[in-house]
């Protein structure tokens, strides 16, 4: 039964294959290696992006205080 020239294809298949697994460089490694540099690369531009809305909500703060909280309304007519 393990004779017949099916199962000697198959097995022969498979040990190609397999050996040919074996040889082959990471394609593997390079994929996790991407994904690892694009979550450090994610991970510096979300903390930039919260640094700069940190200071421009600093910046607003502090307008706001020197200004005594803003405009007049925004109708166009100045208060008499």
């Amino acid at each position: 039964m393990l004779n017949h020239p099916w199962i000697v294809y198959a097995k022969a298949a498979i040990a190609v294959r397999v050996e040919r697994a074996r040889n082959a460089p990471s394609k593997g490694a390079s994929a996790v290696e991407w994904v690892i540099i694009t979550a450090i690369i994610a991970g510096v531009a979300l903390g930039l992006a919260t640094l700069i809305q940190n200071l421009v909500e600093s910046q607003q703060a502090e307008l706001e205080n020197t200004f005594g909280g803003g405009g007049g309304g925004g109708n166009g007519q100045r208060d008499r």
